[in-house]
């Protein structure tokens, strides 16, 4: 029968509830909520993770959430959030009321900066935490991210009732000992525990917590705790055995904490340090002791040398990520015992290790033929020979991130495309040896490449692009600062690539309208564009772009002078879904920011 609603007469609640459970998107949940009153009950009962930014009173909001949706698992609030509403608080109507279910609240306007006892409703409250552990009896993971005014005694009331926990990140919270002492009695099943910028907990609330719910804890990061020293990681060595993840950001950590982990630890899968008083002796005690490591990340060591990276590749066998930044004294022979003996590596990033050259990278090329990700940042010793290596032996290559590599020349891509068949992502930035010959490699090998960055690489011409846009089906492109390309290439783009979604022209001075009216014709899924300081740009050209490209999110035109308010209208009237218009504040009508308030932006600086 023509307008019965088979749906709700055949489908009980349950089946109904689990389609629900399996949308993935918060519109997708807010637009079955609409259908009629029972969905909306239906949905509120399959809600189970709710994200929530800064809003006008946190602690009244968190109480309206938990009665009604009384099924959540997980809440993740984070007052880093951008406070914007479209009037002045205390100046809403009732009939705005209803937007308070918005998990993220805006607000925001032109007045005068706020004094800071009025920031205080903005920020969640130990009164709020109450509520939270109040209304939601079910809770297994909440992040706290920068919520302040939170203290002990919210976070005691909540692990008190909470005992389910199983994730708690407190970043930015000033949470004392009491209250991590509680968390570590009460939470039994507890996994996961971020403390970074705690600054207020000193070695009794981690001590206390390791020795009540070590057993459970798996993954463990402290950065910038300056009471946290060596004795908390004995503890943690000695009561945490399943721990499998620890991430480590401190100046008064020193060899013996590092060593108790090591030694206490043997499940260890993922250890990030940042540490400038520990040296090789905790390295070759994480190398002896840590045979499950798969992923290593050192950030900032100075007393680091290959004798630490050698001990790494003799003892962790299944070291699949590494990351290299900033560690001065590591050298080619390091990184050649990393590569031979750790065979599985598949992601390695060296980033500012200036004693890394072009004989470390070839042994990667030679002993690592799982590597499907590699980023090679600031290494000037790097040169063409060790690519040429990674093209021949690295076949599952899918991302290369180059910047400021003034040894890597077109050789090096070439070798690249040709060896890397499977390669998605491509980003170059300031390597000024790369010019058209490399990248024309890369369109006529690599046809699975989805997203190519090419910053500032002033070599690289049109006839580039054109093999580009003939032979991949770019998503994403970046070729901000090329400046010898021109409407040439960007139109082999517009033609070759429809399910462009991504384009930053930006600093191209040959660039007209030719381009734009392309890529209107031929890239209708485009979501977002950069056009600043594109000089031959007119409103013509916006006009034909905006046209077909109804899907359009953000438009930046700044240093755009043949832009006028004209064309800045014509982005905004024409772009039903935009939400982001970056434009000098002269070039925009009255009339267009009384329609557009909210998706202007302006310069810091108004020349």
């Amino acid at each position: 029968m023509r307008g019965h609603d088979w749906i709700n007469t055949c489908l009980p609640d349950e089946l109904i509830l689990e389609i629900l459970r399996r949308l993935d998107s918060k519109s997708s949940h807010d637009a079955c909520s609409l259908v009629c009153k029972r969905w909306l009950g239906l949905e509120r009962l399959s809600r189970s993770i709710l994200r929530i930014g800064a809003s006008g009173s946190p602690d009244i909001f968190i109480k309206f959430l938990a009665q009604r949706f009384v099924n959540v698992k997980a809440v993740h609030i984070d007052e880093r959030l951008s406070i914007s509403l479209p009037v002045t608080a205390g100046k809403r109507r009732r009939r705005d009321e209803n937007s308070l279910l918005s998990l993220k609240i805006h607000f925001a306007g032109e007045r005068n900066e706020p004094k800071e006892e009025e920031c205080e409703p903005f920020c969640l409250t130990d009164s709020g935490l109450t509520a939270v552990a109040d209304g939601f009896a079910k809770l297994e993971k909440l992040s706290l991210i920068w919520c302040s005014n939170v203290t002990s005694f919210g976070v005691m009331s909540l692990a008190q009732k909470c005992s389910l926990l199983k994730s708690l990140d407190l970043q930015g919270c000033y949470v004392g000992d009491q209250g991590l002492a509680v968390v570590g009695q009460c939470c039994k099943q507890l996994e996961d525990l971020n403390l970074r910028f705690c600054e207020s907990l000193t070695d009794s609330g981690l001590v206390t917590l390791a020795t009540e719910c070590g057993k459970s804890l798996k993954s463990l990061g402290v950065a910038a705790c300056a009471r946290i020293t060596d004795k908390s990681l004995e503890a943690v060595g000695s009561h945490c055995k399943n721990l499998e993840t620890l991430s480590l950001d401190s100046e008064f950590i020193s060899n013996k904490g590092i060593l108790a982990i090591a030694q206490g630890c043997p499940l260890l899968k993922v250890l990030k340090l940042q540490c400038i008083n520990v040296t090789d002796r905790a390295l070759m005690a994480v190398g002896a002791s840590c045979l499950s490591l798969e992923m290593l990340a050192l950030y900032s060591f100075q007393q680091f040398t290959d004798e630490g990276l050698r001990s790494i590749g003799k003892g962790c066998k299944k070291l699949k990520n590494l990351t290299l930044s900033d560690c001065n004294f590591l050298g080619d022979r390091g990184l050649e015992a990393i590569a031979t003996g750790c065979t599985e590596l598949t992601h390695l990033e060296v980033n500012g290790c200036h004693n890394i050259g072009t004989i470390g990278l070839e042994s990667v090329g030679k002993s690592c033929p799982r590597l499907t990700e590699l980023a090679l940042l600031y290494c000037q010793r790097v040169g063409n020979f060790a690519l040429t290596e990674v093209g021949r032996g690295c076949k599952y290559l899918q991302a290369l991130h180059l910047v400021d590599c003034s040894s890597i020349g077109d050789e090096a891509i070439c070798s690249i495309a040709k060896g890397c068949r499977n390669l998605k992502k491509l980003h170059i930035r300031r390597c000024y040896e790369v010019g058209s010959k490399g990248i024309v490699a890369v369109g006529e090998h690599c046809h699975s490449l989805t997203d190519l960055s090419l910053r500032f690489c002033d070599r690289v011409r049109d006839e580039a692009l054109i093999a580009v846009g003939q032979g991949c089906p770019l998503k994403y492109l970046n070729v901000s600062g090329c400046n010898q390309i021109g409407d040439a290439g960007i139109v082999a783009v517009a033609r070759g690539c429809p399910n462009l979604t991504y384009l930053d022209v930006s600093v191209l001075q040959n660039l007209r309208d030719i381009a734009l009216t392309e890529l209107g014709e031929g890239c209708p899924l485009l979501k977002d564009i950069v056009l600043s300081h594109c000089h031959q740009i007119t409103d013509i050209g916006l006009s034909h772009l905006v046209k077909n490209c109804q899907m359009l999110e953000s438009c930046h035109m700044v240093y755009c002078p043949s832009i006028t308010a004209a064309g800045v209208a014509t982005v905004v009237s024409s772009c039903r879904n935009i939400k982001k218009v970056l434009v000098e504040k002269w070039k925009v009508s009255p009339r267009t920011k009384r329609r557009a308030s909210s998706v202007l932006s302006y310069l810091c600086v108004d020349l």
